[in-house]
């Protein structure tokens, strides 16, 4: 149930129903003189119009994503008559050239799912993991993703959304890190698999690098399929200073880059 705003006016308070405030959010924030206050009749009262003016931008959407902001992904869709594996697994290539028009945020949500999605209700992934102990973390450099603004930003599988961890268009700075890679600032996203090594390290010792070194192959062969199913092209990329990756993408200092796949058209 909407609660009551008033404000305080030079005649007594002003108040706002539950309907009116709705309209208001919903509406456009038009102003209406004579019907209800809006924003042009609040212009003394600050306070409230600020509220106001920010809630009537979050309501119509235009709010870009704030740093630490989550951002929910189309569900992931399981298609039925797609391309057989076969097919997919004939035709898989690196591409190393991408054309300009951007990804959508469902074909990004997609390619995520595919790599290190949930899988099933005990909350088991795409990809097999030593233990279930999950150790990688994707990060996405986004660019050209059609409704989300270019930023870096973490998946988040259990609930199929996205963090934002740093602001900007940061694919260029990545190519530089890359060894001065210019092509990879040419593709719409380029998603960086990372791995925390203790979550697996501290059940099978140094051995769980070599189980984290597998699992990061599994997952970036799922993202590789998805994209080609997709029609989408993409590449394996390991040649960059770590250091510099992770200065990047802000990673914390338990979080070790691994590789990185560019994803374009």
């Amino acid at each position: 149930m909407m609660t009551e705003y008033t404000t305080e006016t030079k005649g007594g308070k002003m108040g706002l129903t539950a309907h009116q405030q709705r309209d208001i959010l919903l509406g456009g924030c038009q102003d209406e003189v004579g019907k209800y206050p809006t924003m042009a009749r609040l212009n003394r009262q600050w306070p409230f119009a600020v509220f106001l003016m920010l809630m009537c931008y979050v309501a119509r959407g235009d709010v870009m994503a704030a740093q630490g902001e989550y951002i929910s992904l189309p569900p992931a869709t399981l298609v039925t008559d797609g391309q057989p594996l076969e097919r997919l697994l004939q035709q898989r290539r690196s591409i190393r050239t991408f054309g300009k028009a951007p990804l959508s945020l469902a074909e990004l949500g997609q390619l995520l799912w595919a790599a290190q999605g949930i899988s099933h209700p005990q909350g088991l992934r795409t990809a097999p993991s030593a233990g279930a102990l999950y150790p990688l973390e994707l990060y996405v450099v986004a660019g050209e993703v059609e409704g989300l603004p270019s930023a870096v930003y973490r998946y988040l599988p259990e609930k199929h959304r996205l963090l934002e961890t740093a602001t900007g268009d940061q694919r260029q700075a990545l190519a530089g890190a890359a060894l001065d890679q210019s092509w990879l600032s040419d593709a719409a996203v380029v998603v960086v698999f990372t791995a925390i090594y203790a979550r697996t390290t501290r059940k099978y010792g140094e051995r769980g690098i070599r189980y984290v070194h597998m699992e990061v192959g599994h997952a970036a062969q799922n993202l590789f399929l998805q994209a080609e199913a997709q029609a989408l092209v993409s590449v394996v990329v390991g040649a960059f200073r770590d250091d510099r990756v992770s200065k990047v993408l802000d990673l914390p200092a338990d979080t070790q880059p691994l590789l990185l796949m560019p994803v374009g058209r």
